[in-house]
């Protein structure tokens, strides 16, 4: 049985034109949580419009009255074993509600892609004191911190020279280039927190539909011809920070030791610099398995935010 709706509102599916009451919904929480909104406008349109995310039934509005008080999501991706989840009010009793609903359709999930229980991941500001206590209390667990690096430009940023023996290919055109990188980006992420391996295609969906991301942001990085590394880039803090995001960053692991995310970073900051960005921004797993904070500090970014991500396995039955 899940929990009632508070007496007095309403509930219904979310649409595409409802971006815009969300984004001031989910805004005054970030503001409320660390003092700006962090997220766009565009950043929630393109929520709304991921490939995949069904809006008949991944997806809860809260009403009071007409005033939109909740907002509520889970999605999944590959094989749906893992789950991100999302939640907003400031009223505790339509978190309640939002979360039953999810729960419950996260079991749905996992049994539709024959799984006996699944994981749900919701991240948080570590300064989000009320959400950390909600999740303690319903059977979640910290499983992971990122925090958020960035570096500021104040002015010209000199380019690194091309590692001996590497050529470094801008933009991913055609579908040869673009099928070499996700199988770089499957390879170096596959075994991390969080990461579920998705297929080419819908890969693909996903980042062709994102309004703030071109294929001339993703770049490769070849050793005798073989594709070892890439880079991808996107503008998601362009609008509020006016800041490049490095969204992601792999080396195969036979080619690392040689200083090639290095060098991808330093390019990046300096193809920043003359685009007039103030700054280049990315987050990082401090549990990683490889030493991805330590590059990061080594090429002067610092960190500026933290997230942690809970976790909960929950039985499908």
């Amino acid at each position: 049985m899940t929990a009632a709706l508070p007496t007095g509102h309403t509930f219904r599916r979310p649409a595409k034109d409802d971006a815009e009451a969300i984004f001031e919904l989910v805004a005054a929480r970030n503001v409320a949580a660390i003092g700006s909104a962090d997220f766009t406008l565009d950043d929630m349109a393109d929520e709304l419009s991921e490939p995949g995310f069904d809006l008949d039934r991944d997806g809860w509005l809260v009403f009071s009255g007409e005033t939109l008080t909740g907002y509520g999501t889970v999605f999944g991706q590959g094989d749906h074993h893992l789950l991100d989840i999302d939640l907003y009010s400031p009223d505790p009793a339509v978190i309640d509600w939002l979360l039953a609903e999810i729960l419950v359709r996260a079991k749905e999930l996992g049994r539709e892609h024959g799984h006996t229980e699944v994981s749900l991941d919701l991240g948080v500001y570590r300064t989000d004191t009320a959400k950390r206590e909600l999740l303690a209390g319903n059977d979640f667990a910290p499983g992971t911190t990122y925090h958020r690096m960035r570096i500021d430009h104040t002015g010209p940023v000199a380019a690194p020279e091309v590692p001996e023996g590497a050529v470094l290919r801008r933009g991913a055109p055609d579908e040869e280039t673009r099928r070499a990188a996700h199988a770089v980006f499957t390879e170096t992420f596959t075994g991390q927190f969080g990461f579920t391996p998705r297929s080419y295609e819908e890969w693909f969906a996903a980042r062709d539909a994102q309004s703030t991301f071109d294929w001339s942001q993703l770049s490769l990085l070849e050793l005798d011809g073989e594709v070892v590394g890439f880079i991808e880039s996107n503008d998601q803090f362009v609008e509020d920070e006016n800041c490049n995001y490095v969204g992601r960053l792999g080396v195969l692991k036979e080619a690392r030791g040689r200083g090639l995310a290095k060098f991808l970073l330093r390019d990046a900051f300096a193809v920043d610099a003359a685009a007039g960005r103030a700054g280049t921004i990315l987050h990082v797993d401090t549990n990683n398995p490889t030493p991805a904070l330590g590059l990061y500090l080594s090429v002067g970014m610092e960190a500026v935010l933290v997230i942690d991500v809970w976790r909960r396995t929950l039985p499908t039955a």
